[in-house]
């Protein structure tokens, strides 16, 4: 696989990346044989590096009923998906663009109309039933009665016609993915950059120009009335595992999960980096929002170090016609229907 996000570099790397191979993608727990995890200078175990989610691109986000409780594919179902994946890939390596039925498959993935070549594609693909693995069923929890009422209002939303760019998404407008949104496998742009020096750890997300800045210190979280769209991260080691969690959140416009509703202010997210061998990071993520899931839920995949994948500038703003064009668009039909109501 490659990168093919657009645009040029947007910072050179401040600590260099450890010499890493070419993930595998069975079961997503497995760990090398006799594996020592590596440490910083000063002790931590060390994340460092440029990662990718790349390898999990095409894994539904929700898992399909059929599959119950499963949590990974038979030998014989891995190698139809690979089978699939080559097709994807090979399809995109010429400049075509997959298929609706493509997308039609892939729940909760992205499926705007890109060109081919901007699309991610793998030469591997992972053994997950789906992205999400807790509950056991691999399907996010109902939601609450309030956000089912916000569901039905922001689903009214999208079939207008926008009245202005507040009609549109956070991620239309070039303004933030959300945390989850920043790291989950998508169309493209899945890189992930880990830095470390003592007592802070820097998690830059390639899609949308995302950095935090997570202490580790033990510090508490930022007063509630200090909020952003990508939270307040505080981390700490439990053994090789970095756990961060994040929270105050502006609620109201960034979901937590493909197909959810936009999560409240009391978003609780936990984080979990695991380096499981020179390759791979297991990341799982935990989300917790009483006033939007009836439960928490989990996510979990393995992020792989790729040899020359870089980290390019997300130049959203500079080439983002999308947006004005949809709402002069919206304008010259409002336009066209007052000097002829027989065109409403």
């Amino acid at each position: 696989m490659q990168n093919r996000s657009l645009g040029l570099l947007s910072m050179a790397f401040i600590a260099a990346a450890m010499a890493f191979g070419q993930a595998s993608a069975p079961a997503a727990k497995k760990k090398t044989a006799n594996w020592t995890p590596p440490k910083t200078a000063w002790g931590d175990p060390d994340l460092q590096g440029t990662w990718t989610g790349d390898d999990s691109y095409g894994v539904p986000f929700q898992r399909p009923e059929n599959f119950g409780n499963r949590k990974f594919l038979t030998d014989e179902e891995l190698a139809e998906r690979a089978k699939e994946v080559d097709l994807l890939s090979s399809s995109i390596e010429a400049g075509v663009r997959p298929n609706a039925g493509y997308w039609a498959r892939q729940k909760g993935v992205d499926a705007a109309a890109v060109p081919a070549n901007w699309v991610e594609y793998a030469r591997k693909t992972s053994r997950q039933t789906s992205l999400v693995v807790d509950p056991p069923d691999g399907r996010i929890p109902p939601l609450t009665a309030e956000a089912r009422s916000k569901a039905a209002a922001a689903a009214a939303l999208r079939g207008r016609r926008p009245e202005s760019w507040e009609d549109l998404t956070m991620y239309d407008r070039c303004i933030t993915r959300g945390v989850t949104g920043s790291i989950y496998p998508a169309i493209y742009g899945n890189g992930t950059q880990i830095v470390q020096s003592p007592g802070l750890i820097a998690i830059r997300n390639e899609m949308i120009h995302e950095t935090r800045i997570v202490p580790l210190d033990g510090r508490p979280h930022a007063p509630a009335n200090l909020r952003t769209y990508m939270g307040d991260s505080r981390g700490h080691w439990e053994g090789n595992t970095l756990v961060v969690e994040t929270t105050n959140f502006i609620g109201g416009r960034v979901s937590a999960g493909a197909g959810s509703p936009p999560y409240s202010e009391d978003l609780r997210l936990v984080e979990r980096f695991t380096r499981t061998n020179d390759k791979s990071i297991q990341y799982e993520v935990t989300i917790s929002d009483p006033k939007t899931y009836t439960a928490p839920w989990t996510v979990a995949f393995l992020i792989t170090y790729e040899p020359g994948y870089r980290i390019f500038e997300y130049a959203c703003h500079e080439g983002n016609y999308a947006m004005p064009n949809r709402l002069s668009a919206a304008r010259a039909e409002e336009k066209a229907e007052a000097e002829d109501p027989a065109k409403k």
